[in-house]
């Protein structure tokens, strides 16, 4: 990693309040620019997040907003509307009034006496959506967008459902994250100590567990229409810059948003996790994303030609096969390039899962088919990704390929076409695709889910006329891989598959003819690269890291754990998010966090289900109480979410206690059950 100290411009930072349309609310931001910005104007680039610029995201910030500043950028982080040090309370994800307080903010910071009057929007994974969503407002100043690890489509390609199914591992994770996360005060640092209590007292009293929400709107309806933009994607006429990782759940809007979108629009997509690409978290390599990403802005906001409009259309990682790990420091690979996408280099190649095979095939897999599907949010850790797969392949109907006579590459989404009944007029389906080696190791290469009631529109629940046969086609995630000579390729079926997803209310089997199922695959030919320039990038490049301390505890508890309760039959899944840890920050803040999420299901009994998540955070400044020592400061949050479910509904419980100096300062109950429609 280089540290770039020395820039073109001299750059100060400031921290102001943008006020809003209703003349009421401000929101708190932080500017990286320019000294000379007032006398020599600079285009002012936009980061717009939940995540409190003054310490969760504050060494993440500090790698990259001075860097742009340093190049002639006024560089904003700006805390979203009840979040952070910004005034109002915490509403849902991307609701009106987020996007409404984002365009305020971008023609505020075009009207600046520093600023062009061009603006552009990035992010990931927040920030990455509503920069796409804001884009979609067309305010005027906004020219330019990167987006990176984020989402077209609310509902089928987010953290709540995928394929029609309830994401059971993420769905009440990150709705448990969120409770806790919204529920963080203010710092009286920056809105006084006069004024922090207050506000977070109006805070914890508005809050309502977004899980309520969610599991409201179990079809694709006009609540997961808010903020798709895939529903229209002719009102972006931005410059988008999509990026995303092979081993981050979103890597399909990439896709997507670079086949559809109607203005200027480049894809991106690498090995990584859910991260900025420069960030050198596994897998790698990390590339000079602020470079590159300087490029696109310096095209589109400052009018130089860069060349970034002559690089090709999709620029893309293809694996090499691997053994199966959870964790790789680098991936092997290399890059490619199509003008064009979708490529005339991809031509889709059908492989018959059983040849002539009419013989039904049985599948019915245990409840705890899905513990070794890693983390759906790879987030760099050490045990994100999945394991080898042999276990959860012999918990499911497999249909493999004769060895392979030469390599076979594929870049694309993957699609199963599967002839089948089930049993139940309620079921999933599950596909995998593995890589089977010559010593039998299985490593997976993608996956897809099907909710076997949306099987005729995610927008609609149609039940299954058990005895009945149908043909059933659905996607898998996106990838780029290099299946090898002497490897075999693997579909494995299952019709569970916790706790990536939620099981139905009734123990089910589906019967899979081979003759009439096929995997369908986006064969790229790698002799398309002959005679064309290789794609490179530039190492990373950051700014100086804030001086942010962690904590190392000697005995860390398991980022990942499975326990198998044999005599009941009950698997338990124990997962530590690891965002970071515990830290303390060069002003003094303190800044503890813990979380823990907790997964069981009994091997029989899909109604055994249930998962926790359970979170505390602390932030401390100074030794005295909070008034007296000046900027002393204590406050804690204790969280906990927990979800079930009977036959027939979803049972919901969360709970928070918000202390200052060791007094309670509000406890908040919730119990909701709604009915079981689609999931």
């Amino acid at each position: 990693m280089k540290y770039r100290e020395q820039f073109e411009r001299q750059v100060r930072r400031e921290d102001v309040w943008i006020p809003t349309r209703d003349g009421k609310t401000r929101l708190h931001a932080r500017i990286w620019l320019p000294v000379d910005a007032e006398a020599d104007p600079v285009p002012a680039l936009l980061e717009y997040l939940p995540y409190r610029k003054s310490d969760w995201t504050a060494p993440r910030d500090a790698q990259r907003h001075p860097w742009y500043a340093g190049h002639g950028y006024a560089s904003v982080r700006v805390d979203i509307r009840g979040h952070g040090d910004s005034e109002g309370t915490p509403g849902d994800e991307y609701d009106a009034t987020e996007l409404a307080d984002g365009v305020d903010v971008v023609n505020w910071l075009a009207a600046q006496p520093w600023c062009t009057g061009k603006v552009g929007m990035f992010g990931i994974s927040w920030g990455g959506f509503n920069s796409l969503q804001i884009a979609a407002l067309a305010p005027e100043p906004l020219k330019a967008i990167v987006t990176v690890c984020s989402t077209d489509d609310r509902y089928d390609n987010d953290v709540h459902y995928t394929g029609g199914a309830v994401l059971g591992i993420d769905m009440l994770a990150w709705a448990g994250t969120m409770l806790a996360f919204a529920s963080r005060p203010p710092d009286p640092a920056t809105v006084g100590q006069d004024r922090w209590l207050p506000m977070w007292r109006e805070r914890l009293d508005t809050l309502e567990p977004f899980l309520h929400t969610w599991l409201a709107h179990q079809e694709r309806d006009d609540y997961w229409r808010h903020g798709s933009v895939c529903e229209d994607y002719t009102a972006i006429d931005v410059a988008v810059l999509a990026v995303g990782g092979w081993n981050d759940p979103y890597r399909d809007a990439v896709l997507r948003l670079v086949e559809h979108l109607p203005g200027p629009v480049r894809g991106l997509i690498g090995p990584w996790s859910h991260q900025y690409p420069d960030r050198r978290l596994p897998p790698g390599p990390a590339i000079g994303f602020l470079q590159e990403t300087l490029r696109w802005w310096d095209q589109h906001l400052k009018g130089i030609d860069t060349g970034v409009m002559e690089e090709p259309k999709l620029r893309a990682w293809i694996n090499d096969p691997v053994p199966p790990a959870t964790s790789y420091d680098v991936m092997p690979g290399r890059w490619v390039g199509d003008a064009n996408w979708p490529s005339p280099s991809v031509t889709w190649g059908e492989r018959p899962l059983g040849g002539d095979a009419d013989v039904p095939v049985l599948v019915r897999s245990p409840q705890h088919t899905g513990i070794d599907s890693g983390r759906f949010f790879p987030f760099g850790n050490a045990s994100d990704l999945p394991p080898d797969q042999r276990e959860e392949d012999g918990r499911s109907a497999c249909f493999d390929s004769a060895p392979l006579d030469e390599r076979v590459e594929i870049l694309g989404r993957p699609r199963v076409r599967l002839r089948l009944d089930s049993a139940t007029p309620r079921a999933h389906v599950i596909a995998r695709v593995c890589d089977i080696a010559p010593d039998g190791s299985s490593t997976l290469v993608t996956r897809g889910v099907l909710n076997l009631l949306s099987r005729h529109g995610r927008d609609k629940s149609v039940e299954w006329t058990p005895g009945t046969y149908e043909n059933v086609e659905f996607e898998l995630n996106g990838i780029g891989y290099a299946f090898p000579p002497g490897h075999r390729i693997r579909v494995a079926v299952s019709d569970t598959y916790w706790p990536w997803v939620w099981p139905h209310g009734e123990r089910g089997e589906l019967t899979v003819v081979p003759a009439g199922s096929a995997l369908i695959l986006p064969v790229r030919d790698a002799a398309c690269d002959e005679g064309r320039e290789p794609i490179l990038f530039e190492e990373p490049e950051q700014a100086p890291p804030l001086a942010v301390s962690y904590d190392r505890p000697a005995q860390a508890r398991p980022e990942r754990l499975v326990t198998h309760d044999v005599a009941r039959g009950e698997w338990t899944l124990e997962v530590d998010p690891n965002y970071g840890g515990s830290r303390t920050y060069p002003d003094g803040l303190r800044y503890e966090e813990g979380a823990r999420e907790t997964y069981r299901v009994r091997t029989g009994d899909p109604l055994s289900a249930a998962a926790v998540s359970e979170w505390t955070i602390r932030l401390k400044r100074g030794d005295g109480p909070a008034g007296e020592d000046g900027d002393a400061w204590d406050a804690e949050i204790v969280t906990r979410t927990e979800l079930r479910a009977t036959a027939t509904q979803f049972i919901m419980d969360s709970r928070i206690e918000a202390r200052a100096n060791g007094e309670t300062v509000a406890k908040r109950t919730w119990h909701r059950t709604t009915p079981r429609t689609s999931a």
